[in-house]
């Protein structure tokens, strides 16, 4: 009997120990504003020919990579690109933020 809870506990232990690895493990989508002056001409020359008539609001930096977040009839749009100005992806703000807020945490609690 002693043996079996002890395995029991073991086991649990480790699959909770094992849970909190891989989430500390997780990539993190983290984002940091930056100034336009700390944007490769590169990036800002291909953002505005991205941008077609909408305007360039803020600038990020995640990883290595810059985000352009373009302001286009009351829409936001991310254009993602590396330092050289190639185009990685793009996205809707809205969409990226509601995304975000969909997984907050509140008191150690998930609020799905």
């Amino acid at each position: 009997m002693k043996t079996t809870k002890l395995i029991t506990t073991i086991a649990v232990s480790a699959g909770l120990a094992f849970g909190v690895a891989a989430q500390a493990g997780e990539k993190k989508h983290e984002e940091q504003s930056i100034n336009s002056s700390e944007v490769p001409a590169a990036v800002q020359s291909a953002a505005q020919a991205q941008a077609q008539g909408g305007t360039i609001v803020r600038w990020e930096k995640e990883g290595a990579n810059f985000e352009a977040v373009i302001d286009k009839n009351g829409k936001q749009i991310g254009l993602e690109m590396d330092a050289n100005g190639k185009m990685l992806s793009k996205h809707s703000e809205a969409k990226e933020h509601k995304e975000g807020a969909k997984y907050s945490f509140v008191g150690g609690s998930r609020c799905d």
